[in-house]
């Protein structure tokens, strides 16, 4: 069942002791604002999070679907390759192309191969790029360039979020770290058989985020993001963390899912209107839990035609 309503969200999650989303292009340091030192965790590490979950829960659904039953295959996932995604669309719809007769060598016979699927029929185009929606839910979802090479077009996804930020400013510790171990028996000579690796680890001792998202009910017709996929994501926003855990991340945690949901298409009140609602205070002079804050939600004389759904 296709969406008929706006939803609007914000979701509050938090980190101790661990590095939410390293910069790899600052020695993987914690991102962060450098003007004002609030944290930052980017849409797209949110996003790989919502991808795992929904392989984890709905891996075999994916990959043993029911008749008329759409799949849950991820398109963008570890060491994928696009372009091969893209053909399994041809192949599936019978539409693969051929190499073209002109070509007089193997160059030129791969880059008239390539142009021709590239540019393709705008017919097989959408019959392509419609076959994607409905076998990957990240496509459904957020969205994808497919026109990389075999040309399955592109899709604007309903689901947006923003970068999370820090309600405070955060600082990040580093650690030096020990493994008794060597990779090489040249590296055990070096060191008499000592054998140790020195290292080092960046750490936020506490942090609690905010991002906003958002969820068109008009995109959502176009790439066939259904009510069943809307519970999903919610799902995901939830539990993604509890399923995400490692040494670098330390704990982190779903900390509040408000959902504003519009009775209509098009909305019935800006968005920035209802995130304002949310307010988290500081009630601890240096936070280092969650109850070092205070979440108050006004939920008080609500826009009319707006309902505020607390998922958790």
């Amino acid at each position: 069942m296709s969406l008929s309503n706006r939803y609007d969200f914000v979701l509050l999650f938090d980190v101790k002791d661990g590095n939410p989303n390293g910069d790899p292009d600052a020695g993987n340091l914690p991102r962060l604002d450098a003007e004002t030192g609030h944290g930052l965790v980017t849409d797209v590490s949110l996003k790989r999070k919502i991808r795992n979950f929904v392989t984890m829960t709905r891996d075999q659904e994916a990959r043993d679907p029911q008749p008329g039953e759409k799949r849950f295959e991820i398109y963008v996932r570890e060491k994928a390759i696009l372009n091969q995604q893209n053909q399994r669309a041809y192949s599936a719809l019978k539409m693969d192309e051929e190499p073209a007769e002109s070509a007089t060598d193997e160059v030129s016979e791969k880059k008239a191969t390539k142009d021709k699927k590239r540019k393709g029929a705008g017919e097989d185009v959408n019959k392509a790029r419609d076959w994607m929606c409905l076998n990957f839910f990240d496509v459904r979802a957020f969205g994808a360039v497919m026109s990389t090479g075999v040309n399955c077009g592109q899709v604007r996804g309903p689901v947006q979020m923003t970068f999370a930020r820090s309600v405070d400013p955060i600082i990040s510790q580093e650690h030096s770290i020990t493994r008794m171990a060597v990779a090489t028996e040249a590296e055990a000579e070096k060191q008499s058989g000592d054998n140790r690796t020195m290292g080092r680890k960046f750490t936020v001792p506490y942090g609690l985020y905010v991002a906003h998202g958002f969820v068109s009910s008009f995109l959502a017709g176009q790439t066939g993001f259904d009510e069943d996929d809307l519970e999903l994501l919610w799902q995901a926003l939830a539990q993604m963390f509890e399923h995400d855990r490692s040494a670098a991340r330390g704990e982190m945690s779903t900390r509040g899912l408000y959902v504003f949901r519009h009775d209509s298409q098009l909305g019935n009140a800006p968005a920035h209107t209802l995130f304002e609602r949310i307010h988290v205070t500081r009630t601890a002079d240096v936070p280092r839990s969650f109850a070092g804050y205070e979440v108050f939600v006004n939920d008080t004389e609500m826009p009319s035609g707006v309902t505020l759904l607390r998922k958790i």
